[in-house]
């Protein structure tokens, strides 16, 4: 594993703020010993949700999109850390695995320019690098048994979730995604925009239903591709729901399940998606926090459901004052992930 820097509870102290009379995560999470090989302690241990971050923005550069997500996973560990360890959820659950060592491709794309032809490629060059990166842990996460939870990077990320995921389990899989924008676009070199697409253009991608599309930052080209396999990959959006509220939110969660149910699915989160959330691609309008946790524990309540994604968010990018929110609302999410399953395990 030498694109994984372990996450050792050692690291964990140090963002754990101990406090008397309470327990939180950070003192009931698992790490991997030193010395011990990962993925062999991995599918031997009682927890069943693995933890793991991607510090990069280079898919989300090579999209022509602000920078900074390579700051999220920091943020959301502090934050999980700090949850309380209680009858509504244990840390005990979570195996924290570490991060991805992206820090060469970060340092090589930090002064290409997207304007630049040459440049574009260097970026999707790097971008590929990640995915490679990003297939071997989930893959591996996914032969195990256990379930990624993935924090951070750029929805570039999503090819190699599902790919890792369709070949752990031998077969394509579905995908429900939160976003406003499609990320569906053509394939012209690998970037945050074109994850779902690459994924089913070759294959490891079945079916796709993308939840709350902004109709205005949705091209013609995309709407038309969509519309010629419609019966794979289908969307609402979220000026249908929100704004002429032609549909109803909890009937399309319905909806949306009753697309994908019937094979594993990945849920992917895209917190541009949510009003004032320093993001890639910031919005004023958009599915309130509650909305999204709704929507995470509804999807996350099924045996299918196989793995949780959360990106796009960017801490670095918001007030100083408040960039700690960003990885309280990742820690919500998560443990809405988590409490959705209860049943199932």
């Amino acid at each position: 594993m030498y694109k994984l820097i372990p996450f050792f509870v050692t690291d964990l102290a140090k963002v754990t703020n101990h406090r008397s009379g309470e327990i939180k995560f950070g003192e009931k999470m698992l790490t991997v010993p030193k010395g011990e090989n990962c993925f062999a302690y991995m599918k031997n241990c009682e927890a069943k949700y693995v933890l793991f971050g991607i510090p990069e923005d280079v898919g989300i550069r090579a999209n022509f999109g602000r920078p900074g997500a390579d700051s999220a996973w920091e943020s959301a560990i502090k934050s999980i850390a700090n949850i309380q360890h209680n009858r509504f959820c244990k840390g005990s659950q979570i195996l924290v695995l570490g991060k991805l060592d992206i820090a060469e491709e970060m340092n090589q794309a930090k002064d290409l320019d997207f304007n630049t032809t040459e440049d574009r490629k260097k970026l999707s060059t790097l971008v590929e690098k990640i995915d490679k990166e990003v297939v071997h842990v989930v893959s591996n996460i996914i032969k195990c048994r256990k379930i990624p939870i993935i924090i951070g990077g750029g929805h570039n990320n999503a090819y190699g979730n599902i790919k890792g995921t369709a070949l752990g389990l031998g077969k394509p899989i579905n995908a429900i995604n939160f976003d406003a924008h499609s990320d569906f676009r053509i394939l012209e070199g690998r970037h945050s925009g074109n994850g779902f697409s690459y994924a089913y253009e070759e294959g490891f991608l079945k079916k796709y239903f993308i939840f709350g599309l902004h109709e205005n930052y949705t091209s013609k080209n995309v709407l038309d591709n969509l519309k010629k396999i419609e019966d794979r990959v289908t969307f609402n959006t979220y000026d249908e729901i929100k704004v002429r509220q032609q549909k109803n939110f909890d009937q399309e969660l319905i909806t949306a399940l009753e697309f994908i149910k019937n094979d594993t699915y990945g849920i992917e989160i895209d917190l541009d998606s949510i009003p004032n959330i320093a993001s890639s691609a910031m919005t004023m309008s958009g599915f309130s926090v509650e909305e999204l946790r709704q929507f995470v524990y509804f999807f996350g309540k099924t045996k299918n459901a196989t793995y949780l994604h959360i990106c796009e968010g960017a801490p670095d990018l918001g007030e100083e004052k408040n960039n700690h929110l960003i990885g309280k609302l990742i820690g919500y999410l998560v443990t809405d992930f988590i409490k959705s399953r209860r049943e199932l395990i």
